[in-house]
């Protein structure tokens, strides 16, 4: 594995899922086994790591990125109170990553945009800043594969209720799916087909999805257009291998937010050209 040169990464999620779902530290083999010096002492070893990924690239930002942990529970609790010691302790941390994985099944709409806004503003608060790192909104299947009708529409609304929550926000700076369309979607193989069609494409790009059109609706102001597909302000985040040589290496690099639909290398068969993020007004 190639190391890391400075400069190269814009944002870093330094640790990933640290927590149990009651905000306790996980048994991990950075942690406990083997550990790396500070089994038993709680977050100390995220300090850790987050000071040595500081020394490795003073300049990108830093994240801690979880799930489950989007709107108000004992995990979110948990990560508003440690991020709070790390700023007090002077630990280098710039941002809280939200994954965002949603199942339809258990959507309370206006529940879960409070939920978010509320966790959000706390953590802004802080001095950092939160990224949507995950996003999808899972819908229930039957045994052939197929969603109850209406349920689309109900998606679309989840997505347009984060986006919201972000954009109202000047600290929520980003928003990220997991995947770009359906056909390599996690969310299959995880719920052994239960669950599905998370993501704003279907299995056969171009054709899209109600989440897409409501996520374009929360930014009618400036109409943007993509390399992509030509639908208004999208944009997929390819590898930076694909990148033109001239083009830096961060994938945000500008403006004040950005949505960015992201494929898997999975989707290389697509034949996605690379292209920015779509950067939002406010």
């Amino acid at each position: 594995m190639e190391p890391l040169r400075a400069g190269q990464v814009f944002a870093w999620d330094v640790v990933n899922e640290a927590l149990d779902e009651n905000g306790n530290v996980r048994s991990s083999i950075w942690y406990d086994e083997p550990g790396i010096g500070f089994s038993g002492h709680g977050t100390e070893y995220i300090e850790q790591v987050l000071r040595w990924a500081h020394e490795a690239d003073p300049h990108a930002l830093l994240f801690y990125n979880e799930a489950e942990g989007e709107g108000l529970n004992r995990k979110s609790d948990a990560i508003y109170t440690m991020v709070k010691d790390f700023k007090r302790l002077g630990i280098p941390i710039d941002g809280v990553g939200l994954q965002m994985h949603i199942s339809l099944a258990d959507a309370d709409i206006p529940g879960i945009a409070a939920n978010i806004s509320a966790n959000i503003a706390r953590l802004t608060a802080l001095g950092v800043q939160v990224h949507i790192t995950e996003l999808d909104v899972s819908l229930p299947l039957d045994s052939s594969g197929s969603g109850a009708s209406g349920r689309p529409v109900r998606q679309a609304d989840v997505y347009r209720a984060i986006v919201r929550a972000c954009l109202n926000s000047a600290g929520c700076t980003a928003i990220q799916t997991w995947g770009f369309t359906d056909k390599y979607s996690w969310i299959g193989s995880h719920s052994r087909g239960a669950r599905g069609q998370a993501l704003p494409f279907d299995r056969g790009l171009p054709a899209r999805k109600p989440p897409i059109r409501a996520v374009l609706e929360e930014n009618p102001r400036r109409p943007l257009h993509s390399p992509l597909t030509g639908l208004a302000g999208v944009a997929a985040m390819g590898s930076s291998e694909t990148s033109p040589a001239s083009e830096p290496a961060s994938i945000m690099s500008s403006g004040p937010f950005a949505v960015c639909l992201c494929s898997s290398r999975m989707d290389s068969d697509l034949e996605l050209p690379w292209c920015r993020p779509l950067q939002l007004d406010r």
